[in-house]
């Protein structure tokens, strides 16, 4: 939400469309009149609309009007949530209570709301057996299956396969 807005005299147009402080539709009148109304009222004047034809003007408290912009923005950027893709890296030949202490790990994750990339790296020769690393990655999504959903499917990238999990809705 902008809050650079122009302020009583700050406003360069001669004649402005002018809204009470109520909403009420008071008409094209000169700036001076506007200018005048507002100060009568003990409020400020605040261009709304610069674009139109002729400008939008508004006679409102501008220190009330700055805060409660203030306040919509900071409950907007509370309500972004900022999703992390964690990674976890695995080997062909883990052992099967290591791949349950690394299914641990990103449970942990999956539960806080971030994603999880598990990466497969194979070593030597362990290349030639692509099969065995995809047949791991379906044990680790196996393992956390009540709380993640595939993302992203099994991928082979030169020496690696990963794939991407993200947490399961709970309603």
């Amino acid at each position: 939400m902008s809050i650079n807005r122009r302020l009583n005299h700050q406003i360069k147009a001669s004649q402005v469309r002018l809204i009470g402080k109520d909403g009420e539709q008071l008409g094209v009148v000169s700036l001076s009149e506007a200018l005048r109304r507002a100060e009568e009222e003990g409020f400020d004047l605040v261009e709304i609309s610069p674009a139109a034809n002729p400008p939008v003007v508004k006679i409102i408290d501008w220190g009330k009007f700055k805060y409660e912009q203030q306040k919509a923005s900071r409950t907007q950027k509370k309500k972004q949530k900022t999703v992390e893709v964690k990674g976890i890296r695995l080997s062909a030949k883990i052992g099967e209570h290591d791949l349950q202490t690394k299914a641990k790990h990103a449970r942990k994750f999956l539960e806080s709301g971030n994603k999880v990339k598990i990466r497969l790296f194979f070593k030597g020769r362990e290349i030639v057996h692509k099969d065995i690393g995809e047949n791991v990655l379906k044990k680790f999504s196996r393992e956390l299956e009540d709380v993640a959903k595939i993302d992203q499917d099994i991928t082979f990238s030169g020496r690696e396969v990963s794939m991407i999990l993200s947490p399961k809705k709970t309603d």
